[in-house]
């Protein structure tokens, strides 16, 4: 399935009935006393009501660079943990979520009377944490496979075992998983996509800007590959790194792989075959557990058969060395600690710049959370989730989908009958909020305190178990393939539904004591984000069933392509890198729901004072703050070879973008802060985008 990531409380207070004279805000005093427009005994976690002063930068004006005045005292004295390659308020949340979750995991393993759930949290992580006899085993635990890839003497065999992907460390050039048929959302369908490659994208093989990363690659190929044993491990380097580049120069670049209409290709097996000679589909389609299913969606077929050609003219030899290669790269980190290293040295500290990998707990929390995430999520919740919670975030998504409603029937752009399409859509939007209703049954997982690779091996035989037995069933539209623990949110295109996990309801995002127009800013921009990808220029193809369809007159799509390629104009215009900016294509859709979900938050917020004036706070508007709130949730830094990284893999812009590329597009920010001609940040009205 495809997901659109991110990633009130109801009005609390009576809000002010007399207007007030507004300071300029760049001459607002920082520290000025604050007139609070919520309940005074209540403890906003940011400053005295929802916003940190001392992280702005009023030396700057907010027409010069929004994002820095809003958040350049941050910026500057801020530094990204030495275990981190990206620091901000995000990663303040998710920081706070490893804690709880730690907590719950400890407890767990510590308990004299553990339920059934604690039982295998407490195996999981004790089998990691066991430094000791992970070292005396060195490569041991993945013997026996690799053992079989030496083994395996001819093509067939490498795709059955490529087959074990899913379950194993195995690498596999065609990427899988079982979702619903954007065609038919009622039925799920094996879903597959290009893959294969240790780089973060084809663009580190093929372009000059990463010739140094690429020597650093095959430099960690060799190390790996010594490590394990294989035969002269640099020609054998150099041998798999030419290996790749050729799928690379295959692969679909990651803004074409975005398009939902180009990625839906219904393939039989005997069509793969004919398509796509030279790749024994069978074999691998049973090892897998496809062969059940008549056909499979195909994400990039033109790439499946270039792959299939390299695969069949690339020596068996050089196959068996690109193939130990990814399973014991994939296997490192619960090795020992020489795997563990020479794989951070690459993976975190050349590719993303960190310096230091995380603490060893935190390295735990992520195994037990990827791997078992109900059996945490459901002890999650239990602590840390509230109806009051629920309630209150029912409340805000309400407006926020009151407030589109109001927008969608008062454009001018659109016609009659695409309106009523939106509508219905909008009308038939789900919402999950907190934690699921159902949670996931792991009884039958059978897990040791001493045997860490066993253990993932049979979890992950677990979950794509599962994942299979979907095949034979409706779709299960209030099923949560994540917990409640991670600090994301998400649309689903062929649900046509939003998902808020409990731990992303939590200060900057959302705090029940701060002042609603923060909260608007920040948690109800992130709604209206999420609800806008039901509409940016991929989630518009489907329907209100989430039916992959082309519901709008040609002269609608038309005129939103043409304000479509306007935002993606300016995007690539904001300054980044000298050699590298951001790409207006790949990061469209996120970029079309940061501005519709901020313009939603904003009329939401006009919305919530039924006509009274919002009161003014620090010598801020209500308007000014709502703006501020958004700011303050991307108040975010990164290391530069992971902002590199992310330039050409992540479909989201930039912190700054996502604030920058924002506000100059709404007038309603040239209003609130004075913006005129002349000011760096000024766009003319009529070359503004506006969409939803």
């Amino acid at each position: 399935m495809k997901f659109r990531h991110l990633m009130l409380a109801t009005v609390a207070a009576v809000l002010a009935s007399q207007p007030v004279v507004a300071q300029t805000p760049a001459q607002a005093p920082a520290q000025a006393p604050a007139q609070t427009a919520a309940d005074p005994l209540a403890s906003p976690q940011f400053g005295e009501w929802g916003l940190d002063l001392t992280g702005m930068n009023t030396s700057i004006r907010p027409g010069d660079d929004f994002f820095q005045w809003a958040n350049g005292g941050w910026l500057e004295r801020t530094e990204i943990p030495a275990d981190r390659s990206r620091w901000g308020n995000f990663h303040v949340l998710r920081a706070l979520s490893d804690a709880r979750v730690r907590d719950i995991i400890e407890t767990s393993a510590s308990s004299q009377n553990p339920s059934a759930d604690q039982r295998l949290i407490g195996s999981f992580y004790r089998s990691f944490m066991d430094e000791a006899r992970l070292e005396n085993l060195g490569a041991q635990p993945i013997r026996d496979e690799l053992a079989e890839i030496r083994n395996a003497s001819e093509r067939g065999a490498l795709a059955r075992l490529m087959g074990r992907a899913f379950t194993d460390f195995h690498p596999t050039l065609f990427g899988g998983y079982v979702s619903a048929d954007a065609n038919d959302p009622t039925r799920n369908v094996v879903w597959t996509s290009q893959g294969g490659l240790g780089l973060p994208d084809r663009d580190y093989y093929l372009e000059d800007r990463f010739a140094e990363t690429r020597a650093a690659y095959q430099a960690h190929i060799a190390r790996m590959l010594g490590m394990i044993g294989w035969d002269q491990p640099e020609a054998a380097a150099a041998q798999v790194m030419a290996f790749e580049t050729a799928l690379a120069r295959e692969h679909w670049t990651s803004a074409q792989s975005r398009d939902d209409t180009a990625t839906y290709n219904r393939r039989s097996l005997a069509e793969l075959e004919a398509q796509a000679p030279g790749f024994d589909w069978r074999a691998y389609q049973q090892a897998a557990g496809f062969a059940a299913q008549d056909f499979t969606i195909v994400a990039q077929p033109t790439a499946f058969a270039g792959m299939a050609r390299v695969w069949s003219e690339t020596p068996v030899d050089v196959l068996q060395a690109w193939m130990a290669f990814q399973y014991a790269n994939n296997a490192a980190p619960y090795l020992s600690s020489a795997f563990v290293e020479a794989n951070f040295d690459f993976n975190g500290k050349t590719l993303s710049g960190q310096p230091q990998n995380a603490p060893r707990w935190r390295r735990g929390v992520d195994l037990v959370n990827n791997n078992i995430n109900h059996a945490v999520g459901r002890l999650y919740a239990d602590r840390y989730y509230t109806a009051e919670s629920r309630a209150q975030m029912a409340d805000l998504i309400a407006n926020l989908r009151r407030a589109l409603e109001v927008r969608i029937g008062q454009f001018d752009w659109m016609s009659d009958p695409t309106k009523q399409e939106a509508l219905t859509k909008l009308s038939k939007f789900g919402t999950n909020i907190g934690a699921p209703p159902r949670w996931r049954d792991f009884s039958e997982l059978q897990l040791s305190d001493d045997d860490l690779v066993g253990n993932i091996q049979r979890a992950n035989q677990l979950n794509w178990t599962y994942n299979l037995w979907q095949l034979g069933q409706p779709v299960d539209r209030e099923e949560w393939t994540r917990g409640p623990q991670l600090v994301n949110a998400w649309y689903r295109p062929t649900r046509n539904d939003i998902t808020f996990p409990a731990a992303i309801l939590e200060p900057p995002f959302f705090d029940p004591d701060a002042d609603p127009a923060i909260n608007y800013g920040a948690i109800g921009g992130v709604i209206g984000h999420e609800i806008s990808h039901g509409f940016d220029d991929q989630g518009r193809k489907s329907d209100g069933d989430g039916r992959l369809r082309d519901w709008w007159t040609p002269d609608d799509a038309a005129r939103f392509q043409v304000q479509a390629d306007r935002l993606g104009a300016q995007y690539e215009a904001l300054p980044m890198f000298p050699d590298a900016h951001i790409n207006g294509e790949l990061t469209m859709g996120e970029n079309i729901a940061d501005l519709a979900g901020l313009t939603m938050a904003l009329e939401a917020y006009r919305m919530s004072l039924n006509g009274r004036p919002a009161p003014v706070i620090n010598g801020l508007t209500g308007e000014q703050r709502v703006f501020l709130g958004w700011a303050q949730v991307w108040r975010s830094k990164d290391r530069e070879a992971f902002a590199r990284q992310l330039l050409v893999s992540d479909p989201h812009a930039p912190a700054f973008a996502r604030v920058n590329g924002v506000v100059r597009n709404m007038d309603a920010w040239y209003e609130a802060f004075n913006i005129q001609p002349g000011d760096p940040m000024y766009i003319p009205p009529e070359q503004r985008v506006r969409l939803w």
